[in-house]
Order: C-alpha cells, then sequence, then structure tokens
C-alpha cells in the first residue's frame, strides 16, 4: 500500500521561507500559540457531522489547501501521528508504540473544498487502516532522497489530540511523582508542526513550532493565522474552489493597498506584440534581425520565414 501511495512523491514540500535550508537541519525550533475561535470550530464539527467525516479530516483537509496554496503545488503530503497500539493486547503494556502516517493529497485549485474533504476522507482511512507498518520501514520501502537538510516523505506534520482538560500537572504514583520537564530550547524535527487540542467545547487552543532554520517567530504566527482563516472561509462555503480562498492577512492586503496603481497607459497601449513585430519590419526591413552560426535573417526575411510557418 505505502508503495503504491507515496510513489512519485515530490522529495520536498518547499513553503515561504525566511532564509535558505541549510545543507544540515539544526534541530532548533521557534513556537507560537493560536486560539481556533468557537465560532469556526462549530462550524467545523458541523461540516464534520454532515460529510460523514471526523473533525481531523476536516482540519487536514483545509491544512492542506493552506499548504497547497503556499507551496505552489498540488501534491501535499502531511505528516500525523498515531497511537500505535492497535490491538487490544498492546494496552496495559508501558513503551513508545506511536508511529507515523504519511497523508498524500492531490488539492485540485479548480475543486470545491467539499470534494476535497471526499478524497482526504479516503486517504485518511486507507493510512489508518494501513498504520501498523513502522514509519521507517514505509522509509525504506519508498526509498526517497534522504538528506540532512529535511525530514523523508514528509516535511510538515499535524497532530491533533483531545484537549488536556482537567488532568494535573503532575502525578503521584506510589511515592514517585512525575512531571513534565519544562525547556527553553524548542526542538523541530520537520520544517512545520502544527498542534490542535481539540476540547469538547468552546474554542480550541493550538500552536505552531518551526524550524528556526526557515522561518522567524513571525512567520510562524502567520502560518497559524492563515490555517485559522482557510477554515474559516472553507467550512462557511464547502462549495467554493480552494484556489479561490483569501490568504493575505489584513496587514498585507494594507500595504498592497499602498502600492502605486500599475502603468497601463504607455506609448504602445493597445498593441499586441505582433504589431510591434510588424511595425519593427516596415522600419527597419533590411536590417539584421537573428544572426546565428555565421547565417543571418534580415526584418523582412525573418517576417516572411515566420508567416510561412504560421
Amino acid at each position: 500500500y505505502w508503495r503504491e501511495q507515496l510513489a512519485g512523491l515530490p522529495d520536498v514540500l518547499e513553503l515561504p521561507a525566511d532564509r535558505p535550508r541549510p545543507q544540515v537541519a539544526s534541530g532548533r525550533g521557534v513556537r507560537t500559540v493560536f486560539e481556533m475561535p468557537e465560532p469556526v470550530v462549530g462550524r467545523v464539527r458541523r461540516l464534520a457531522e454532515s460529510h460523514g467525516v471526523t473533525p481531523f479530516m476536516v482540519l487536514h483537509a483545509a491544512f492542506a489547501v493552506m499548504l497547497s496554496r503556499l507551496a505552489g503545488t498540488s501534491d501535499v503530503a502531511v505528516g500525523t501521528p498515531v497511537a500505535g497500539r492497535g490491538q487490544q493486547v498492546l494496552d496495559p503494556l508501558i513503551g513508545m508504540f506511536v508511529n507515523t502516517l504519511v497523508l498524500r493529497s492531490e488539492v485540485d485549485a479548480g475543486g470545491s473544498f467539499a470534494r476535497l474533504l471526499e478524497q482526504v476522507r479516503e486517504t485518511d482511512l486507507a493510512a489508518f487502516a494501513n498504520a501498523d507498518v513502522p514509519f521507517e520501514t514505509v522509509v525504506d520501502a519508498v526509498n526517497p532522497v534522504r538528506s540532512e537538510a529535511f525530514a523523508p516523505l514528509a516535511q510538515v506534520m499535524l497532530v491533533a489530540s483531545p484537549a488536556a482538560e482537567g488532568l494535573p500537572s503532575a502525578i503521584d504514583l506510589g511515592g514517585l511523582q512525575l512531571s513534565p520537564v519544562e525547556s527553553d530550547e524548542v526542538p523541530a524535527q520537520r520544517d512545520l508542526t502544527v498542534y490542535v487540542e481539540i476540547g469538547e467545547a468552546g474554542a480550541w487552543s493550538g500552536s505552531v513550532v518551526a524550524a528556526a532554520d526557515l522561518f522567524d517567530v513571525e512567520t510562524a504566527a502567520g502560518f497559524a493565522d492563515r490555517f485559522v482563516r482557510v477554515l474559516d472561509v472553507v467550512t462557511a462555503d464547502p462549495s467554493l474552489p480552494v484556489g479561490d480562498v483569501d490568504l493575505l492577512t489584513a496587514d498585507e492586503r494594507r500595504a498592497l493597498e499602498l502600492l502605486p496603481a500599475p502603468v497601463v497607459q504607455t506609448v504602445n497601449a493597445g498593441r499586441t506584440l505582433v504589431d510591434l513585430f510588424a511595425g519593427s519590419v516596415a522600419a527597419h526591413a533590411d536590417r539584421v534581425a537573428v544572426s546565428a552560426a555565421g547565417r543571418v535573417l534580415s526584418f523582412a526575411e525573418l517576417d516572411a520565414r515566420s508567416d510561412a510557418v504560421a
């Protein structure tokens, strides 16, 4: 399944970055937080219910739209973690069973979001059905380009998990206290990772971790802002072609409005390239227009030959 599904996948999903990609990734990242407003969350839930999908699939489809538009490609691969405990016998065992799935989408700019959501549903269900294959084994089987500059198969990840509401920050187990380790370092295994905490009610919180090699924290915040904007638009009108989703921020739109108006009234306004060439032929019929390998063509000869070809 994975060999067929990921055959011909582009080596890298190149998002617009603040800096060129280094030859060796440092693994350092920057983090920013965001909130998905309650009205958007409500529409995500309703859209998921009406189309027979999960909220994660709606998030995935909207995320793919954003990545496709920003990277200028229709072929988008997004990684996502799964629990990896597909069998009940594994439930009581202690250990790291988490696996990574690569979800590949073909984003048609002229197609509606509703149609993309149907495709994402099929893709995600098939991927979850083949989730027992370890990611490392998939990489070996697909054999993508290996590089120290980027992660194989998927450089972007979407992580959606239940909100940790009401969970204690520390846990006591028979005299042993477990608590999170806080660190100022932000690790980044991939170019971009978006985390969304799906709560039972109200707004959803999220965060973005971006590779510091490529992105500033302001750019990471811009990714979060665009993601929420895409979700807002496509859940309000799923019939909208995904290529028509407006990704510009308010600041970017104001910056565009401050640019001078394009110059449209010129000396040659209203004339085509053919008209301009015909004028050159009339003015310079005997002058050399093209020379190559010791041969020359005048404007008149070039005009005659191009007419013959046409």
